[in-house]
């Protein structure tokens, strides 16, 4: 069996979502399915179950597919650094803050890694559905694109391309990406997935018709605007979420600082009709709200520092309203920041909200674990990931409107698990009813 890449005309094509889908349908005939993705650029991590550190996109892919996680989902992760440097995760183990220029410079050599964890899946699944990243055809840059060009060259995976038609220029961007591939690629296209279309499907049917006999390029399929409120890879995608909420439903306010991360901490929120989810990313009135989250961070000085410059800092501190800060979150409550091995940046020691009574350190080695952890009167199955420790509160602290912890999935609950079920099966059925899947098989096996 070949496997594939999933290649999109764009970036947020929905290139993650159909990786799962496709993965879904193919392993309900009776095949083994693995998703990959050779480098991720998000401060959206997960822990998994090797406690090695992944992107949130492959963890959530596997866990809708039952494959183990492991480090081999996600070799290369490049978080947001200091400047213009980026933090490189390799292997699943934080490594290094680099230049970006000097992390292009030096991709070669990452290849080598990329392709033994490829290899390790490949042969250990019938299909590996390889997610690329952007758009494949940046020509500055194709000779240093791991996720989409290297993959499919490498290892001649099938492709099918994903263009999102509510962007505008679904011809100019199916035609152009199409066209830009080496030849030896396009010979690869099984066909095109074009997504998001809002409104009756068959006001495309010419477009369909043009793209097929014109373009040479077959349709494999036209897919609704769907909403789905699961596996934010980014703060692009967390911008689109939808919510449903009961009049009279408590109002939860989330601090939306410049690097804020694991926003899908909040993904039970979001499902939870009793809850009115808003982010915060401006010097308003925090009175109104019944609880206000201070989000995960993957720079923690730098949004505490915004944090003051907004003036979000001082109402903060006087308010009287319920407040939970969840890792980069729970550190600025303390009293100090210190962070001598300049982990964080240039400041040795910075002032926090002061409402816990210890200070944080900065260490070198990052704590990167998951486990079961009993916090505040629950048994969680959750993760951390972080540089600071306290020696007085290593996990969690509770005192009157105060609480905060380390441990990502805190919301998570038996009731989200059976709505993210119901909602994961209800839009692959949706899905799988409008792509041509004979196609696909018959090109993979």
């Amino acid at each position: 069996m070949k496997n594939i890449s999933i290649f999109g005309t764009s970036s947020d094509a929905g290139k993650s979502t159909l990786t799962f889908t496709i993965g879904k349908i193919i392993q309900k005939l009776g095949y083994s399915i693995a998703p990959f993705k050779a480098q991720n650029v998000s401060n959206n991590a997960v822990v998994a179950d090797d406690n090695s550190e992944i992107a949130v996109a492959q963890y959530f892919q596997a866990e809708i597919l039952g494959v183990s996680t492991s480090y081999h989902l996600n070799p290369i992760l490049l978080k947001s650094g200091r400047k213009s440097s980026a933090s490189l995760i390799i292997n699943g183990r934080s490594v290094i803050d680099k230049d970006v220029r000097e992390y292009y410079r030096d991709l070669d050599e990452l290849k080598p890694i990329v392709k033994e964890a490829f290899s390790y899946l490949d042969s250990r699944y019938d299909c590996i559905i390889a997610e690329g990243a952007g758009s494949p055809v940046e020509l500055n840059l194709m000779d240093k694109d791991l996720s989409n060009i290297y993959i499919a060259n490498e290892f001649n995976t099938k492709i099918i391309l994903v263009a999102d038609i509510e962007k505008g220029g679904v011809f100019a961007s199916i035609w152009g990406v199409y066209n830009l591939l080496p030849s030896k690629l396009r010979d690869n296209v099984i066909g095109v997935i074009i997504n998001k279309f809002r409104g009756d499907l068959s006001l495309f049917d010419r477009g369909v018709e043009i793209i097929e006999k014109e373009f040479k390029i077959p349709v494999l399929g036209v897919l609704p605007y769907t909403p789905f409120n699961l596996g934010f890879e980014d703060s692009q995608s967390l911008i689109n979420y939808t919510q449903k909420s009961r009049k009279g439903a408590k109002r939860v306010g989330v601090i939306a600082y410049p690097t804020m991360s694991n926003y899908n901490d909040f993904e039970p929120l979001i499902a939870d009709e009793n809850i009115s989810l808003e982010f915060i990313k401006s010097n308003i009135n925090l009175d109104s709200f019944d609880l206000i989250i201070l989000a995960g961070s993957k720079l923690v000085v730098r949004d505490l520092e915004w944090l003051k410059e907004v003036g979000l800092f001082g109402r903060l501190k006087k308010s009287r309203v319920d407040i939970l800060g969840i890792c980069g979150g729970y550190e600025m409550m303390f009293n100090r920041l210190i962070d001598k091995n300049h982990i964080e940046g240039d400041k040795e020691i910075v002032d926090g909200l002061g409402f816990i009574d210890d200070d944080i350190i900065f260490q070198k080695e990052k704590i990167v674990k998951r486990t079961v952890y009993n916090i505040f009167g629950k048994v969680i199955n959750g993760f951390e990931i972080h540089h600071g420790v306290s020696r007085k509160y290593p996990i969690y602290y509770e005192r009157d409107n105060i609480r905060g912890t380390f441990v990502h999935g805190i919301f998570n609950s038996k009731k989200f698990m059976e709505y993210k079920k119901q909602t994961i099966d209800s839009f692959i059925s949706n899905i799988e009813s409008r792509l041509n899947v004979k196609k696909i098989i018959e090109k993979i096996i």
